[in-house]
């Protein structure tokens, strides 16, 4: 979400040429969001989401809020059905996954996770006990639980041992600390060398995190999955335009048809509907 924001915020600064956001107010945030609306035609979700980098930008960087309040053009609201896939697609399509990036996929799709909610997801946050996952700071920043499939429950603890053993292997080389949400890093100060606070899916590499620029092991990157999902598609002669969402939505589908009831479906998917 950072990255994002810093992202609409340079293309904001850079559409009114260079400009300090400070001597900018209400009049340049709405043209910006017009221009985006009406020139370049984003979805609605994709101008909130510059216009919410805005106004973090205002709120808790520059410490000032827009002198009146912003009355831009709104994108349309898309009204496509969301593409979903047939139970023998679905395993087709995880069958053709990348080994490295399988187990992610079939988490995404057995327990009903947005993509980077199942990225983010820490060691605590699995309860094998309890078959399953908490997803903590989900759409809406809501905290839920959701199922974790016996079918998983193996393979995971075996990609757990292995985790665990690269986070011995870093600590023992001066590194081995995570990022941590919040504020939680200050009054915490060494948890973020705990195993529990490890990311479930760890990146295969070191990497200097742009926020502390310290060396840490961050979570997969999203944009792996995206191509590993797409390709595995097209590999297993699915001609539906399908991503790592597709498979969100098939989990609803298919507890859907299994009997679950609507409510139930929805309280696991952190969502007002299953749509």
């Amino acid at each position: 979400t950072e990255e994002t924001y810093v992202q609409w915020i340079i293309r904001f600064i850079h559409f009114h040429n260079m400009r300090h956001p400070r001597e900018m107010d209400t009049p340049e945030i709405e043209a910006f969001l017009n221009h985006l609306a009406v020139k370049q035609q984003v979805s609605a979700s994709t101008q909130n989401q510059a216009f919410s980098a805005i106004l973090f930008l205002y709120k808790h960087v520059l410490h000032k809020s827009p002198s009146t309040k912003i009355n831009a053009l709104r994108a349309k609201t898309s009204q496509r059905l969301p593409t979903v896939l047939s139970q023998s697609e679905t395993q087709a399509l995880l069958k053709a996954v990348p080994v490295t990036h399988q187990l992610v996929a079939r988490l995404l799709y057995g327990s009903g996770l947005r993509l980077m909610e199942g990225l983010r997801l820490r060691v605590k946050d699995i309860d094998f006990e309890q078959h399953q996952i908490i997803v903590r700071a989900g759409k809406g920043n809501k905290d839920r639980n959701t199922i974790l499939p016996n079918a998983l429950r193996l393979s995971l603890k075996q990609h757990l041992q292995k985790v665990k053993i690269q986070h011995q292997k870093d600590l023992a080389a001066g590194y081995g600390a995570v990022y941590l949400p919040y504020a939680l890093e200050r009054k915490y100060p060494n948890a973020n060398r705990e195993w529990a606070w490890q990311y479930v899916f760890p990146s295969h590499r070191l990497s200097v995190d742009s926020r502390s620029a310290k060396v840490r092991r961050h979570h997969l990157d999203e944009s792996g999955v995206r191509k590993a999902v797409k390709q595995a598609a097209k590999q297993a002669g699915i001609i539906k335009p399908v991503g790592p969402h597709t498979l969100r939505h098939s989990f609803a589908t298919h507890l859907l048809e299994s009997g679950y009831d609507i409510r139930t479906i929805q309280e696991l998917m952190g969502h007002k509907s299953v749509e």
